[in-house]
C-alpha cells in the first residue's frame, strides 16, 4: 500500500510511503482523504517523510486535504518535508497556506492546541 492511515477520533495521520507522490498514485491519496472525511474526521497531517518527489497531482491531492479539514473546521498540517518537496511547494507559494510542520510528533502538537 502506497499510504498507511493511523486513526484516532477524529484525527488522523496519513503516511505516504512512495518516494514519488505522481500522477500515478495521487488518486489514491485523495480517495483516502474523502473516505476520512466522510468519517467524520477533520483532523488531517499528512507525514510525507518518505516523499522526495512531488508533482502537480501530489499537490493537488495536498489542496484537497487542506479543503476538506477547513470546510469541517479542522485542522490540515504537512509534515515531513523533504528539500525538493520543500522547495516546490515554496516556488508555488503553498507555505503561504498550508500549515507545514518539520515532523509527525510536531504537527499532532499543532492540532492539539
Amino acid at each position: 500500500m502506497d499510504f498507511t492511515v493511523n486513526q484516532e477520533n477524529k484525527t488522523a495521520v496519513v503516511k505516504t510511503n512512495v518516494e514519488r507522490l505522481n500522477v500515478s498514485n495521487a488518486s489514491e491519496l485523495k480517495a483516502e482523504l474523502v473516505l476520512l472525511n466522510k468519517s467524520n474526521v477533520n483532523n488531517i497531517v499528512i507525514d510525507m517523510s518518505k516523499t522526495k518527489y512531488c508533482d502537480s497531482s501530489g499537490l493537488s491531492a495536498i489542496l484537497v486535504a487542506n479543503r476538506l479539514c477547513k470546510d469541517t473546521n479542522g485542522q490540515f498540517v504537512l509534515a515531513g518535508l523533504m528539500p525538493n518537496v520543500q522547495k516546490l511547494i515554496e516556488i508555488a507559494q503553498l507555505d503561504k497556506v498550508l500549515t507545514i510542520a518539520a515532523s509527525e510528533k510536531e504537527a499532532l502538537a499543532i492540532i492539539e492546541k
